[in-house]
Order: structure tokens, then C-alpha cells, then sequence
């Protein structure tokens, strides 16, 4: 795709967007299933007027993905109801770990034994279709700060989570393919891996969250005529804290998501009736980037496919993530949880796949993938995002109606307790 076409097509979107917003919110589709749709007509698949290739251009869909995911985090811990209670995280905690690692393993037997992949490709297939991304179907994630419904809290706040916690599973598989160093029996990967990169990143990102809650709310103490650019702060504690957690081998989406958490909450707790709080100012500009990188990236995606990208090994995928790997993952991990039945069924279907999937599978092509295994895994992982935000998306309008009608006789969500 040239640059002038590129300017086009998403210039012509976002205008049309802007002008039919009201109408589009009254269809029972998602915006991402509207940019799906211009992408696959403009794409390969009809009209062929751009095609992109994520082999032969993997850094840059790497680099695009990557600042999508450090805004959706962002954006997702700040609306994070507050004050913090481990009772009302317990979920998110099962969910981002045991129901994710029980997903990944189901969707490792299957990669192994139905596609025929490798024990090293078919895990690092099933880490990179893990991490849930609810971006792209914006009915089942936290639409404010004040928004306490559980099943919207638990979906958001777990695709916070699992976009760090499933980059273990990634590094695994890169090395049982002899990318990744895991040391003897796998005591590196362990102990770096997984604990040290886990606790390192969710560390600096508590620690700069709070620093930076506190700065703010003693400037605005001592110089009430002080005027912050919210803004700036909230795009320089991202930069900063994913800038210093890679750099010492931590998971910086982690330290993101984190950062964005304790930021919030610290403003909260310091001044619960404050007006003014980073967190608030910055996050109707940090949703709209957000909006503006969803429509790039679908529209990255529909340029990928053509009409015989759609096999049955993509799709069987696909399938079988969501009826089968996803639902028995949650319910597993919610086994000892207080969750309604209903919220667990609501939970384990919307596993909506999206722009976390597509970065650790830029990351994986980036690290020295063979170009077959590469090119397999760009098939499929494609297929099943495109197939997400088409199954997700049909779905989510009618379903979480009727859930909420059910659950109220006020029609209104329940409210965490």
C-alpha cells in the first residue's frame, strides 16, 4: 500500500465515521466489524486496490500493534473502578492466569495433534491466540471509571492482565523451536521468564503509577493555579514505564497496565471528590488514539486476506479456540471463584482475539521464525482474529442485552460488591 492510499482510505473511513456515528451505535455490529469489512473489500480478497504482507513487513505491523496494545492497556487500567479490593480482582486473577493457562494447553494438544505442528509451534501458536482483547468489541469493556458492572470489569481488566501474562507461553514456544535460550530443564525460562519478568513489570509499574498519582496530586495541593498537560503525563508514564521495563528484560505491557491501575487509584484515594485528576483528563484523548489505531490495524488485517485464506485448518482453529479451549479455561479457573453461572457463560464466550494476538505474532516472525512454521502461523492466527471480530461482534449486542435484562429487574448492571 503507498502512503497516498494509505492517507486515503483511512482518511475516508475516519470522515464517514465521524458523520454516522449515532447510526452505526443503532446497527447490531461493531465498529471493527465495519473496518473489517472496507479492509476485505479494498484488500486482496475483492478489489485488490492494497495489499500488506506481515511476513516481508513484520516490523512495522510489530511496531503499529505494539503502541495499540500500550494504549488499550493505558486506557483500560485508568477506567479501573477504585478504591482497590483484592475481593473484586480475585476474578481478573483467575482469569489472566489459570484460565489462561489451562486455554494455552488445550490449545497446544490441539496444534499438536489436529494441525500436526511441532510441540514448539503448536505452543507458540496457543500463546499467541491467548491474550483477549475486548478493543475490538466495545460493549463488554468498562466504558468509564465509574462503571462497576462485574462481567465488563472482569473482561477488561483480564485483557489487561493476559497481554503480559501470556508472553511466557510466547517465549517458550520460540524456544522448544531453538529461538529462545530456556537454560537447563528450564530453569531460565522460569525463573527470568516467568517470575522475574512478571514481577519486575508489574513492580515499576505500581511504583511509577503512585509516584506519578502523588506528584500530581501535591502540585495541584500546593499551586491550585497550576495547569498540568494531562496529556503529555499520561503518554510520558507510558513511554517511560515500557521504556524501562524492557530495557531490563520485564513485560512492559504488565508494567503498563499496572502503572495505569495505580495511577488511578492513588488520585482516587488521595482526593475522592477531586475533579481534576490525570486520569480523567487523559483518557477521553488516550480512547480516541485508541479508536484511531483499532481502525488502522482492522483495516492491516483485511489486507492480508485473500479468498483462499480461509481453510479449514484456520477455521477449525478458530472453532475450536472459542467453543471449546476458551469456555473450558474459564470454567476451570472460575471453579473456585464466587461468579455467577451466568457470568461465567458470558465471560467464556467473549474471548474476543484481536491486536495482542497480532503483535506476538509479529514478535515471534521478528525473533527468527523459519519462514514455514512463519507462514503458517500468519494463516491461521489471521483467520482467527478475523473470524473474532466477526462471531464476537454479531454477538455481543443481543447477548449482553438479554444477560442485563435478566439480571435486573431494574434493566440495570449489577454493581460489584
Amino acid at each position: 500500500m503507498t502512503s497516498a492510499m494509505a492517507f486515503l482510505l483511512i482518511g475516508l473511513l475516519l470522515v464517514a465515521m465521524g458523520f454516522t456515528r449515532s447510526a452505526v451505535d443503532r446497527l447490531p455490529v461493531t465498529t471493527a466489524m465495519l473496518y473489517l469489512g472496507v479492509g476485505l473489500v479494498a484488500g486482496p480478497t475483492l478489489l485488490q486496490a492494497y495489499h500488506f504482507n506481515p511476513l516481508k513487513q513484520s516490523q512495522t505491523l510489530e511496531l503499529i500493534t505494539e503502541l495499540a496494545v500500550l494504549l488499550s492497556l493505558y486506557t483500560a487500567g485508568v477506567k479501573m473502578p477504585g478504591p482497590f479490593s483484592l475481593r473484586r480482582w480475585r476474578t481478573t486473577a483467575l482469569l489472566a492466569t489459570v484460565a489462561l493457562t489451562v486455554t494455552i494447553a488445550v490449545m497446544a494438544v490441539f496444534g499438536y495433534v489436529v494441525l500436526g505442528l511441532s510441540a514448539g509451534a503448536a505452543i507458540l501458536l496457543a500463546g499467541i491466540l491467548a491474550p483477549t482483547d475486548p478493543v475490538l468489541a466495545t460493549d463488554v469493556q468498562v466504558r468509564h471509571p465509574g462503571d462497576r458492572d462485574r462481567l465488563r470489569l472482569a473482561l477488561t481488566s483480564e485483557a489487561g492482565l493476559n497481554d503480559g501474562t501470556a508472553f511466557p507461553f510466547v517465549l517458550l514456544g520460540l524456544g522448544l523451536l531453538g529461538i529462545h535460550p530456556l537454560g537447563e530443564a528450564g530453569t531460565a525460562w522460569v525463573l527470568r521468564d516467568v517470575l522475574w519478568a512478571s514481577a519486575a513489570g508489574v513492580g515499576i509499574g505500581l511504583a511509577a503509577g503512585v509516584l506519578v498519582g502523588h506528584a500530581a496530586v501535591e502540585v495541584r495541593r500546593r499551586w491550585p493555579d497550576a495547569v498540568l498537560m494531562d496529556d503529555f503525563v499520561g503518554l510520558g508514564l507510558i513511554a517511560t514505564v515500557y521504556g524501562l521495563t524492557v530495557s531490563i528484560h520485564a513485560y512492559g505491557f504488565l508494567a503498563v497496565f499496572a502503572a495505569a491501575v495505580a495511577l488511578r487509584q492513588t488520585e482516587v484515594r488521595a482526593e475522592p471528590l477531586a475533579r481534576n485528576r490525570i486520569t480523567d483528563a487523559s483518557l477521553l484523548f488516550k480512547e480516541q488514539l485508541e479508536r484511531f489505531s483499532e481502525v488502522v490495524v482492522i483495516l492491516l488485517v483485511g489486507g492480508t486476506l485473500f479468498l483462499n485464506s480461509w481453510s479449514w485448518r484456520a477455521v477449525a482453529t478458530a472453532l475450536f479456540l472459542f467453543v471449546v479451549a476458551r469456555p473450558l479455561g474459564v470454567w476451570l479457573g472460575l471453579l473456585g471463584s464466587r461468579a455467577p453461572r451466568r457470568m461465567r457463560m458470558m465471560t467464556a464466550w467473549f474471548g474476543v482475539r484481536g491486536i495482542g494476538s497480532l503483535y506476538y505474532l509479529m514478535y515471534a516472525i521478528d525473533q527468527g521464525l523459519s519462514e514455514s512454521v512463519a507462514l503458517e502461523l500468519i494463516h491461521i492466527t489471521l483467520i482467527v482474529v478475523t473470524l473474532s471480530i466477526l462471531v464476537h461482534g454479531i454477538s455481543v449486542k443481543p447477548m449482553l442485552s438479554r444477560y442485563w435484562h435478566r439480571g435486573s429487574r431494574h434493566r440495570r448492571p449489577a454493581a460489584v460488591p
